[in-house]
């Protein structure tokens, strides 16, 4: 009887998919992977500075010139800057893309009334 219900429960899904369609199942993981993203911002400036401090040190030690550890500090920091401005380029993108939307088009719904205005004023 379990093997029935589940049977029967397979079916249901699979009817549900079908009627879902392929352009309306949303990936499960994608929210979480973009989640994960916005908040290892700060984690991997951090990271990217130890890296490049460790960097520096290992040149140090292999080297004996001591200036060759701000050459590693120098790009742990160019690093944390390059994770920045790349988050930023994707919100962005993403903020252009949701200010296409019609819901969200209030300037364009702003420069019609003033032109309605500015018409209604001129007659």
């Amino acid at each position: 009887m379990a093997k029935e219900e589940n049977n029967t429960d397979k079916v249901n899904s699979e009817a549900r998919e079908s009627a879902l369609g392929q352009e309306e199942r949303k990936p499960r993981i994608k929210p979480i992977i973009e989640a994960a993203d916005s908040l290892s911002l700060g984690i991997s400036m951090v990271v990217a500075v130890i890296m490049g401090v460790g960097i520096g040190w290992l040149l140090k030690s292999l080297t004996g010139v001591t200036w060759t550890l701000w050459i590693g500090v120098a790009i742990g920091i160019a690093a944390a800057i390059l994770n920045v401005y790349k988050a930023y380029s994707k919100q962005y993108k993403a903020y252009e893309e949701l200010a296409k939307e019609p819901r969200y088009a209030i300037k364009k719904q702003l420069d019609d009334d003033k032109e309605d205005d500015l018409d209604y004023g001129e007659k």
